[in-house]
């Protein structure tokens, strides 16, 4: 480690005069070692961005390189963690100094005196490759397969089972490698896969507007922009809950204080549906609030697509919730200013399509080095534009970028329709790679009842406008039946309780026979209507009423089924 000193501060960025540093170096700024980060090299001066306040501190003070890039640390006691922007456990620093985090202060990211029990599964003599298996330790319920670390390879030397701490040596390598339970990474170096696969098996979300509108495959990418109070954090928490992802990553960045101690306080008693264990026993939970040093905020959705990426590699798929990367944006906006660099559009910086880009291109659903199951990291971003203004920098560049566009609408939250997705401004680009999976799985026909749903909604809309000059009953009965429907759809479809037992959830084929009935719903009114049956008749007919009653009915194949009875009983007798 080699010393130098502080030239000059500006906030969070402080230039340091003699250390020869690198970019990305991890350097300790002060008499109080405050963490900080090399951003930029000028001549003899470093520029370094301080991941903690830096009020009080002043030139002449040192400055230490430790030579390392930003890592965080990877092994068994990762799941159930709720961790700083950097990987600091928070409940650790609590007990140590209780509310508020003093600076300086720093404790290992994963609990070192935890004793695991690991089980080798190769012996002493094999030769084994970057990301090979070597072993498995039970966490929680998640099997925590011991991988070699992607830059090493050789043969085992010596390897061992027992219970171990994860800084205990469990083994070696011919090259002289000492295998632990835990490895570090740089958290803004991708780790290395075999084999990048086609997004072509969904995400289930258990969200019927997600699932049939507008998929999102495994290893894809997926934003939800929208204005404050529409819904995205409740959105995200639906979907950490109920998505089948096997590891659920949830990084709160630069979010409210309230907001994430309600995550911090929700997602302990929060039990798993799949596994009816707390859901904390499958999640990493990652909290950077607003008030918290912007720096660490920037790096905190670095460190939580590490995390996820190391899951991915053992074969497991991984889902990560960034909510927000506005305010990541913002982070890097501010350190920007300070470092004098040219603003682009607003004042962000001139590489933020770039950043968001790399950071984005790290999902994807793969072969991991070693492992012969495949893994998946799903990332879905949330979007906070100011103002609900979709034509900002943030969310145009994210757009660029991300397949699947959930546009949350302030005005459908107004009117009490959750979740909140616009069904006209949000799409998918997976609609065509899923489409064989789900008619192998649920479905011959699901992309065709898809869409004719979606043909319905998009005709509404026309037919709104027209509506709102000369009223409904001006319209051709062909049209008002079709705004019917289309009311059905929102309704019994659309809508769907998040906090309600039954509705939070609504499997795929329940979401297809669902649709089902309000298309033969449909088919049997637009054929009465052909025959001559006046649509006032066809209106007072209650059978399709009571399809809004099947998101809240555990058995609802046996109410479809008495509902689709009693609608073709309906249309059988109208005259």
């Amino acid at each position: 480690m080699e010393n130098g000193v502080l030239f000059r501060i500006a906030g969070p960025v402080v230039v340091a005069k003699g250390i020869s540093a690198r970019m990305y170096d991890v350097v300790r700024v002060g008499d109080e070692k405050l963490m900080g980060e090399v951003i930029q090299i000028d001549g003899d001066k470093t520029i370094i961005q301080v991941y903690e306040d830096t009020s009080g501190i002043k030139p002449g003070e040192p400055v230490i390189n430790t030579g390392k890039p930003l890592s965080v640390e990877l092994g068994p006691g990762l799941l159930t963690s709720i961790y700083d922007g950097i990987q600091r456990p928070l409940p650790v620093l609590v007990k140590k100094m209780g509310d508020y985090i003093q600076r300086g202060v720093d404790a290992p990211g994963i609990d070192q005196k935890k004793k695991w029990d690991f089980k080798a599964t190769v012996k002493a003599g094999a030769q084994v490759s970057a990301g090979s298996v070597i072993g498995e330790v039970k966490e929680y319920s998640i099997i925590h397969r011991i991988l070699i670390p992607p830059n090493q390879e050789g043969k085992i030397t010596s390897l061992k089972s027992g219970s171990f701490t994860v800084d205990e040596i469990i083994g070696q390598l011919d090259n002289g490698f000492e295998i632990r339970l835990k490895q570090e990474w740089p958290v803004r170096v991708p780790r290395p896969v075999r084999k990048k696969l086609n997004p072509e098996i969904p995400l289930i979300t258990g969200q019927r507007i997600f699932d049939a509108l507008f998929p999102l495959a495994k290893g894809g990418v997926a934003a939800i922009p929208g204005p404050f109070g529409a819904g995205k954090t409740v959105a995200q928490q639906t979907l950490a809950k109920w998505c089948d992802a096997e590891i659920i990553v949830y990084v709160g960045c630069g979010e409210r204080g309230n907001e994430m101690t309600e995550v911090l306080k929700e997602f302990p008693e929060l039990t798993d549906p799949k596994s009816g264990k707390p859901l904390m026993e499958r999640t990493v939970l990652i909290a950077n609030t607003s008030n918290m040093p912007v720096a660490a905020r920037e790096a905190s959705i670095y460190t939580g697509v590490t995390i996820a990426e190391y899951y991915r590699d053992m074969g497991y798929s991984v889902a990560v919730m960034a909510d927000s990367t506005s305010r990541w944006a913002e982070a890097m906006r501010e350190i920007s200013s300070r470092l004098e660099e040219m603003p682009g559009e607003e004042g962000y910086p001139a590489y933020l399509s770039t950043r968001l880009a790399q950071y984005y291109e790290r999902a994807g659903r793969v072969i991991p080095l070693g492992v012969e199951k495949e893994g998946s990291v799903t990332l879905i971003g949330a979007v906070s534009p100011p103002g609900g203004d979709f034509s900002e920098p943030v969310t145009q560049s994210t757009l660029r970028i991300t397949k699947v566009f959930w546009a949350l609408d302030a005005k459908l939250a107004q009117r009490r329709h959750f979740p909140s997705i616009n069904w006209l401004t949000s799409y998918s680009l997976y609609l065509n790679p899923l489409e064989k999976w789900f008619s192998e799985n649920v479905a011959s026909d699901w992309r065709e009842s898809v869409g004719k749903l979606m043909t319905m909604l998009q005709e509404e809309e026309k037919l709104l406008e027209i509506v709102q000059l000369v009223g409904s009953d001006a319209l051709p009965e062909k049209q008002q039946l079709l705004l019917e429907i289309a009311r059905t759809i929102r309704e019994s479809f659309l809508q769907q309780n998040a906090f309600h037992e039954i509705d939070t959830f609504c499997e795929t084929k329940k979401t297809y026979m669902l649709m089902k009935s309000i298309l033969h719903y449909s088919k049997l009114a637009n054929e009465a209507l052909d025959r001559g049956v006046r649509i006032q008749t066809i209106f007072k007919t209650t059978s399709k009423d009571r399809m809004a009653e099947v998101k809240f009915e555990k058995d609802y194949t046996k109410l479809l089924n008495e509902i689709d009875a009693s609608v073709e009983k309906e249309f059988g007798d109208l005259k």
